[in-house]
């Protein structure tokens, strides 16, 4: 299932996400010589319809074309075939960025587990130096690092992305959590797709780490980084029905999320805010909330009053999203609190 090159195809670094698959035949690992031999891994359209990545990869290596990486570079080109529908994963397909094997996490049986496996063994042979899963996201969010390991060598490497940095250990099955066995990791999110400063962010970004002789190993200085913990996911319970509108607006479903709900993202709620209306026959709540174990905490979190799904203690989401695909998929978003 997966395709590894020794050096880059004619037509890669100009062409759409969705016409990629035209070059590359599926999940492509690239290795790429550099000065130094231990090679810097990049993983990009885990998430197909996230193109921010392979912007930046082109970008990077336009620059470089002609001459030597200061680095070896080892770019995984995820799903491929998703790209070309624009979608987040296909129908029947497993989410890239939950199947890789990590510490905690059942191994599974599907090819695309067995890939990320040999994308992993891969790696650690070739001693890998550090780790950058390139994403976008769909509501409104600063651009932050993600790390799965409170360590100083993946501090310094976050904090030469963005002074936010998240620290989470669920969902399981991520990229970064994987390659943190082996070295540095971080997830790095870069907004929304089609913009231009979120590639341009994430190239530097990759060029920077290209340069690095080490990260070290003493501490960051607190300054440095707005540190956060992601303690809580919330999803939609699959039976529950839901859609966007303003309070002034009817909304027939068991949840109505108004239609800003993404501007909640990274502000630090006190208790009582409202994050959506309910109706009145409600019954259970139509969302579900489960701790960093997989543990249900709905009540600890949220509890409904005056017709509205409230926030019951100060927390800080991410990801709150508008788009009801990526709910359904996925969650609705994330709760943190500042470390």
């Amino acid at each position: 299932m997966l395709t590894i090159l020794d050096q880059l195809p004619d037509g890669l670094l100009h062409c759409e996400a969705h016409d990629l698959h035209r070059i590359l035949p599926g999940p492509t690992l690239v290795h790429l010589p550099g000065q130094h031999a231990a090679p810097l891994f990049v993983s990009v359209l885990l998430h197909g319809n996230e193109t921010t990545g392979l912007t930046a990869i082109q970008g990077l290596l336009r620059k470089y074309d002609g001459h030597k990486l200061p680095r070896s570079l080892s770019i995984f080109f995820g799903n491929i075939s998703a790209a070309a529908q624009g979608k987040r994963h296909l129908d029947g397909q497993p989410d890239y960025n939950r199947i890789w094997p990590s510490a905690g996490d059942g191994t599974g049986d599907l090819p695309e587990h067995r890939m990320m496996h040999q994308v992993v063994d891969e790696m650690r042979a070739r001693k890998v130096f550090a780790s950058i899963d390139i994403h976008n996201n769909t509501g409104l969010n600063p651009h932050y690092g993600c790390i799965n390991r409170r360590e100083p060598r993946f501090f310094h490497l976050a904090t030469l992305f963005s002074r936010t940095v998240v620290y989470f250990i669920r969902p399981t099955g991520v990229q970064s959590l994987a390659f943190a066995e082996l070295c540095p990791a971080i997830t790095v999110e870069c907004g929304k797709p089609n913009q231009p400063f979120g590639a341009d962010h994430a190239r530097d970004f990759v060029d920077t780490c290209l340069h690095l002789e080490a990260l070290p190993d003493k501490p960051v200085d607190t300054h440095a980084m707005n540190l956060f913990h992601t303690v809580a996911t919330i999803t939609l319970r699959n039976e529950a029905s839901a859609g966007f509108a303003a309070d002034d607006q009817p909304g027939d479903w068991d949840i109505t999320f108004p239609p800003d709900l993404d501007r909640l993202n990274f502000r630090e709620l006190p208790a009582g805010t409202p994050i959506g209306r309910v109706r009145k026959d409600h019954g259970p709540l139509p969302v579900q909330v489960t701790d960093e174990t997989g543990s249900d905490v709905s009540d600890h979190y949220l509890h409904i009053e005056d017709g509205y799904l409230r926030i019951t203690r100060a927390v800080m989401p991410s990801m709150f999203t508008l788009d009801l695909d990526i709910i359904r998929q996925d969650c609705v978003g994330y709760l943190m609190e500042r470390l």
